[in-house]
Parts: C-alpha cells; structure tokens; sequence
C-alpha cells in the first residue's frame, strides 16, 4: 500500500490536506478537521497523484462542478462505507435528515449510527457529508466546523463563498 500526501490552498476555507491510498483518494481534511489523523503514517508529500482531484475542488469552489467523478479509497467500517456511498447519492445544493439517510439504508432507527458515520466520513466536500441536518432542519455536527457547513451548503444553494 503506497500513501502520499499534499496540504494546498485549493479553496476558501484555508489549506485542505489530501491523501491518497494507491493513487486513490482517501482523506481530505480541513486544517482543523475533526478527525484528522496524524499525517506522520501518510509518507511524504507529492502532489503528483492529486492532479485530477485538485482539478476538480477547483471547478466545485468556481461553481461549475456539481458532482465529483474521482476514485476513492475511504477507510471504515462496513457500515461507514453504505453511509458514505449514500451522501453521494444526495444531489448538490439539497439536504437530508439523518433520519431520512437512516430510512434510505432500510434501517429507520438509526439515524444516531448513520450520525456517528457521517461525522467519521475522511473524504469531505466530495462525499458531502455536509448535506445531512437534523430533523428539524438545524446544521449539527459537521467534522469542518458548522460555518463551514452552513458556507458550503448556501454556496451550494447559490450564495457567494465570502
């Protein structure tokens, strides 16, 4: 298994570090990312196998790009991994409830897993974990930071970043 790392201005919100995992990417972390794993067991720096995804950040940060086409290679759970793929189906610029992802994965009850899940997801932004709310329409947890979340989705709706 080969990892590389790179940390890069690549949008608003200051440096994101990516990581990929056999060319495969498998983390993007915000500076103070909740999370964020100690970057000493990723290798050394190369921005080399992130050509493509910084490609497209760029394109999503400039609004043309709604959706994401990269491999990806994200650690976790069995669980972790049917939520993750489950964000991706929630289209840009609308939400979900923890409780309607809960419902989507045939599982009603567990919006508070399907919670812990989202808040583990190492690929933000491009697995957007950001869509998901509380029932009641508020913006909880976010691994970023709530300002970044609520950024993201009224830049998603439309609004400038700044």
């Amino acid at each position: 298994m080969k990892q590389h790392m790179v940390t890069e201005g690549l949008g608003p919100y200051g440096p994101l570090t990516l990581v990929a995992t056999d060319g495969r990417l498998s983390g993007l972390y915000m500076t103070d990312h909740r999370h964020r794993p100690p970057f000493e067991e990723f290798g050394h720096e190369d921005p080399e196998p992130f050509t493509e995804v910084r490609a497209q950040l760029a394109a999503y940060f400039a609004g043309e790009l709604k959706e994401f086409d990269l491999p990806l290679a994200a650690a976790g759970t069995a669980f972790q991994q049917r939520v993750w793929r489950a964000l991706l189906d929630i289209p840009y610029g609308e939400t979900r409830s923890y409780g309607e992802l809960a419902t989507a994965l045939g599982n009603p009850k567990a919006s508070r897993a399907v919670g812990l899940a989202n808040g583990r997801n190492p690929v933000s932004i491009i697995v957007p974990c950001h869509r998901v709310i509380g029932a009641d329409g508020s913006l909880t947890g976010y691994g970023g930071g709530i300002e970044r979340k609520r950024g993201l989705l009224d830049f998603e709706r439309g609004a400038a970043l700044f």
